[in-house]
């Protein structure tokens, strides 16, 4: 897949894993969106890693630079 994704969102997105984590590891939440957080987290990583979001695709929306 094409990569959609630029180096300030990968960061961002980063950011928001690690707020997400910490907010559902502090019992901050109640269940089930503790899950909820950990799945947002796991999916910001992921795609951030990655450097494709399906959804910027679906979207036609594209923040890396170089590929556009």
């Amino acid at each position: 897949m094409k990569k959609n994704v630029g180096s300030i969102d990968k960061v961002i997105r980063f950011i928001i894993a690690i707020v997400a984590i910490y907010v559902s590891y502090q019992g901050l939440v109640q269940s089930p969106w503790d899950y909820v957080l950990y799945a947002i987290a796991g999916i910001m990583i992921l795609t951030g890693l990655v450097g494709t979001c399906p959804i910027f695709s679906v979207l036609g929306l594209n923040s890396n630079k170089k590929s556009a």
